[in-house]
Parts: structure tokens; C-alpha cells; sequence
């Protein structure tokens, strides 16, 4: 083999090498995109019954949904906003969390590409409310006039009580 042989060979492993990487990534990239809610909230959590909400434009259109889940075990909230537009994009993703009687609601913000969340709080017997938010703005930027911002979530507080918590889409 002389010197150009070499050189030609070890291109193609570089080539092979990086194109060999390349789908391994993209694949964390879709499965990632592909998460359920209880696979963010983790083991334990399931949907709450009228806990999944949309998050909506002002022309109502669906940007993606809020999810409310609840761990009867721990007696805990999970709430995740995903994304069903700008997925793959880092665009500011909200997902809160408010506990009736406690001031400061729990958040999960950020130009995330795929969802917001999970913001899990102890809520037993408590009353909670949920949000989402989905813009198409990137982090730092300043929203303008064609600046897409989509916002659900419950209306009031509600899913008070253990006992109604445990009542799961399916159950």
C-alpha cells in the first residue's frame, strides 16, 4: 500500500466511522420525541382521569398536550407539557404545577425540543392545578408579531382528594 492508498483508506474508515455514529443519535432523538407521560413521570404515575389537556394557539390550533399524572403510592403530581409542533426544535416548553394553598407553583421551563416536565410535588388531599405553554420562540428571543405562543391547562383547581386522583384513563 503506498502513501495516497493509506490516506484513501483512512477516509473511508473517518467516513464510516461518523456515518456509523449518526443513527445511534437520531435514534435517542426519536425516542426520546416518542415518550409517553408516564414514561417522563416514571414508575408509578398514571393518567389522571381529564388530566390530559390541549395546549392551544390563539387560532386554536393544538401545539401539543399537558399531562396530569398521579402516583397513589406516594401520593404525588407529575405534570409534562409535549410537544406535538416545534418537536425537535429548542423552543421555550413550559410544564407547572400548583398545590392549593401553597403559593408558589412548581415549573419545569426551558427551550427544550421535545417536552417540559416532569415537575413532581407531594399533593395528597390537595387541590392542584396544571398548565402548559408551547412557543416557537428560542431561547433569549423576544416574541414579536408572528411569535406562535400556545397555552393549556385546568381552568380552576380541581383533582382534590386522593380517591378522585385514583380514578386513571382506562380505570
Amino acid at each position: 500500500m503506498n502513501g495516497r492508498d493509506i490516506s484513501r483508506f483512512a477516509s473511508a474508515v473517518l467516513l464510516v466511522t461518523t456515518l456509523s455514529a449518526l443513527p445511534a443519535s437520531a435514534s435517542a432523538d426519536a425516542s426520546q420525541s416518542a415518550s409517553t407521560p408516564e414514561q417522563i413521570c416514571g414508575s408509578g404515575f398514571g393518567r389522571v382521569a381529564d388530566g390530559t389537556l390541549p395546549v392551544t394557539d390563539m387560532n386554536d390550533i393544538v401545539r401539543g398536550h399537558v399531562h396530569l399524572l398521579y402516583n397513589a403510592r406516594t401520593g404525588e403530581n407529575c405534570v409534562v407539557t409535549i410537544k406535538s409542533s416545534f418537536v425537535g426544535q429548542p423552543t421555550m416548553t413550559r410544564a407547572v404545577l400548583y398545590r392549593q394553598g401553597i403559593a408558589l407553583g412548581a415549573e419545569d421551563e426551558g427551550a427544550f425540543k421535545y417536552y417540559a416536565g416532569p415537575v413532581i410535588r407531594q399533593a395528597r388531599d390537595r387541590c392542584v392545578l396544571f398548565q402548559g405553554l408551547i412557543t416557537n420562540l428560542r431561547s433569549g428571543e423576544k416574541s414579536s408579531s408572528s411569535s406562535i405562543q400556545a397555552f393549556g391547562g385546568s381552568p380552576k383547581f380541581g383533582h382534590c382528594g386522593s380517591g378522585e386522583r385514583r380514578r386513571r384513563l382506562g380505570s
